[in-house]
């Protein structure tokens, strides 16, 4: 068995981020363990809010779907990430204690169900879903009941009751991670780009069309943006200087697995070593190792 050699402790972890990789492809139909207390409200700025899971693991992805974020104007409300169906009763209540303003926008950071499943009602009471095309066209391939209306390329503005946001359209995560940017609050929310739990791994969706190299060169281009504050698409908020060094860590990840796939080592081999020196290739993040051999070849 590939885990044998690693502790103990990893047992949970491995179980958990089962979970993990179900619900960021999209998953639907596991049998999951209960989940702990619902998602709290946790205050950014005095505009700006995280939907938050308490104790970020793969069983409550699966429960309650991925971080999202609460942008207030005058003019109405920005959502960042629409969590999953089940969550729609809750995520309202929670808007609704912050503002009795309506739901204008919804901006979906990417097409896995744990951050777009609940965009479906949003829009039935009249708000605006966006996401990049082409995390729009993934939607469309994979038959999903909901797709949105508008999908953008490149880069965006939107201005809402004289408040200004940004979107950018990244490959890491997807083929066509979105990033928000909020340059009044210098904050930016990016989605399945960055997570920062250790039971919740970084991982690509090759299905989906992620990519290794284009997540670090993405990564790379939103470090050179002018934020404090980091949402991540599961975990807590981080500064700058966390998705900085999150970012190395993965890059060493990622080169090591190229070094180890280019001395021929086995798939086994690869996993063992990376679990061993990073505590990372196991559980979820386990389904990417083949992904990367081809990719780093």
């Amino acid at each position: 068995m590939i885990l044998s050699s690693v502790s103990r402790s990893l047992v949970f972890l491995a179980l958990s981020n089962a979970f993990v990789l179900l619900a960021q492809q999209g998953g639907r139909g596991a049998q999951a363990p209960q989940p702990g207390p619902p998602p709290v409200l946790v205050k950014l700025r005095d505009d700006l809010y995280v939907v938050q899971n308490q104790q970020s693991n793969g069983v409550e992805i699966q429960a309650y779907g991925g971080n999202a974020a609460i942008f207030l104007t005058d003019e109405g409300v920005v959502l960042v990430d629409s969590k999953n169906d089940r969550e729609h009763d809750d995520l309202m209540a929670k808007i609704k204690s912050l503002s009795d303003k309506p739901i204008k926008y919804v901006i979906l950071t990417h097409n896995h169900a744990d951050h777009s499943a609940g965009a479906a009602k949003l829009k039935a009471i009249g708000a605006n879903i966006i996401i990049s095309a082409a995390d729009r066209e993934n939607m469309a391939r994979t038959n999903q009941p909901f797709i949105p209306d508008f999908g953008f390329v490149g880069r965006a503005e939107l201005t809402l009751g004289g408040k200004k946001l940004e979107m950018y359209q990244y490959r890491g995560h997807t083929r066509g991670d979105a990033i928000v940017y909020f340059p009044g609050d210098r904050v930016v929310a990016l989605g399945d780009l960055l997570t920062t739990a250790e039971t919740i791994p970084m991982i690509v969706n090759y299905p989906d069309g992620g990519s290794w190299m284009d997540w670090s060169a993405s990564m790379d281009q939103i470090l050179r943006m002018n934020f404090d504050t980091a949402i991540p698409g599961h975990g807590p908020l981080v500064t700058k200087s966390q998705v900085a060094e999150l970012r190395n860590r993965m890059v060493t990840i990622r080169e090591r697995v190229r070094a180890l796939n280019r001395e021929k080592k086995t798939q086994e081999e690869i996993t063992e070593t990376v679990v061993k020196e990073f505590n990372w290739g196991f559980g979820g993040s386990a389904g990417n190792i083949p992904g990367m051999m081809q990719e780093l070849r």
